[in-house]
């Protein structure tokens, strides 16, 4: 998987039956992804996290967007 850039923008929707990035908004610029876990208590944040470091290897962390569906996302 290639970024375009670092930091990257995703907009996430929750509660959804697989997690993954599903497509990138050009208008928004930003990727897409779905998250299975519910937006409570940080369980969808620590399951982006997961999803990122088992995908791309790399250590990540959510700069901003903690507790918003528009998240920013830094590779370390």
């Amino acid at each position: 998987m290639q970024f375009k850039s670092n930091p990257f923008k995703i907009l996430v929707r929750t509660n959804m039956p697989k997690t993954g990035i599903i497509g990138y908004d050009d208008n928004r610029n930003a990727y897409r992804m779905n998250v299975h876990a519910q937006p409570e208590k940080g369980k969808a944040n620590i399951e982006i996290i997961k999803f990122f470091r088992k995908t791309l290897k790399k250590d990540v962390k959510i700069i901003s967007g903690k507790t918003s569906k528009e998240k920013l996302v830094r590779i370390e």
